[in-house]
């Protein structure tokens, strides 16, 4: 289990994220959702072990984070940011098999598994300045999906995929929840958070305004107070759209 308890968070010397406690359970994906400036990426790095607490703590099946050894805390939690940096223009390979580095070995079946997961095995020897955002996006997953760590913590990660990518990433994060891996992922789309996620985690100026399986979490009500907007949802269970519409004479619009 990996948990935050009345877990206080300060970046650049305001407070971002606010006594919040939550316990997330692995086998299961766990999409954390809110407007610009909830504190969602720095709830993130809290729980990936990278911002320490300015009070409350965060504990990963009982112990502190914060006594883990960096590399154990590597080799359980893997952490994706939302906008990362490749330093080298190194081949796809090169890059991916960084992520075997908390594990000192070559892993070389693992590599070849996750280049195979993200549709990455035809650009395997190509150098990363020579590709698209959302090939560049696959492969800095695919560099966390091959440390094999207990637990994904990834932030924004369809941002920059097409469709196509979208549901075949989704798919591949669900497959790692059944096989028994922590899924955490930040995401600005709510239907994509109601439709694949197990659970959902509401955020507003730092703190949780709702925290619980996506149908309730994402009520009309909790929209309306983290977002501003009256909304209702339409579809089955799996492919449900947003409706929105600010005011009541304003056009309605679909989010999906």
């Amino acid at each position: 289990m990996l948990a935050a308890e009345n877990l206080v968070l300060i970046r650049g010397g305001r407070e971002v994220v606010s006594g919040l406690s939550a316990a997330l359970q692995p086998g299961t994906i766990t999409a954390i959702v809110g407007p610009n400036g909830a504190g969602k990426s720095s709830l993130l790095l809290g729980l990936a072990g990278l911002l320490p607490p300015a009070a409350g703590s965060v504990t990963l099946d009982g112990q502190s984070l914060a006594r883990l050894h960096p590399r154990v805390r590597a080799q359980r939690i893997g952490y994706l940011p939302q906008a990362p940096d490749i330093a080298w223009d190194v081949a796809v390979e090169a890059l991916v098999a960084l992520g075997r580095l908390p594990w000192r070995d070559r892993g070389t079946a693992a590599i070849d598994a996750a280049l195979q997961a993200l549709d990455l095995e035809p650009l395997r020897h190509r150098p990363v300045s020579q590709l698209s955002g959302g090939e560049r996006a696959r492969v800095l997953l695919a560099r966390v999906l091959v440390g094999e760590p207990g637990w994904i913590l990834a932030d924004e990660p369809l941002a920059a995929l097409d469709l196509a990518h979208q549901l075949s990433l989704t798919a591949h994060l669900r497959a790692c929840a059944q096989a028994g891996q922590g899924v955490v992922v930040v995401l600005h789309d709510l239907g994509l958070a109601m439709n694949h996620a197990d659970r959902v985690l509401v955020m507003k100026e730092g703190r949780l305004i709702a925290d619980g399986p996506p149908h309730s979490a994402l009520a009309p009500p909790v929209i309306a107070q983290g977002w501003g907007v009256r909304a209702r949802w339409l579809g089955e269970p799996g492919s449900q759209a947003l409706i929105a519409a600010e005011e009541p004479e304003q056009t309605e619009k679909t989010w999906g």
